[in-house]
């Protein structure tokens, strides 16, 4: 094999090489550093705060449903 043999079969390989990274990388999981984060602290995790409290957020709706009707029924009676 001459010099320029080899030349031409490393070029090929690294295309060959290219071409396959090229169609993994547009199937693989974005990196963290490609994530957009914004200012300020992180979004509070939900479902956290709805094991510690042992409450639904449904059955918290309702808790300050009934609260804010109450508290206009009080403004009406001081009316």
């Amino acid at each position: 094999m001459t010099i320029d043999e080899i030349l031409s079969a490393i070029d090929a390989e690294i295309a060959t090489l290219q071409e396959a990274r090229s169609l993994l990388a547009v199937h693989s999981d974005p990196t963290p550093t490609t994530v957009k984060k914004g200012p300020g602290r992180p979004k509070k995790d939900l479902s956290a705060k709805l094991i510690k409290s042992g409450m639904s957020l449904e059955g918290k709706a309702r808790i300050a449903a009934g609260q804010k009707k109450a508290w206009s029924l009080r403004k009406k009676a001081a009316i």
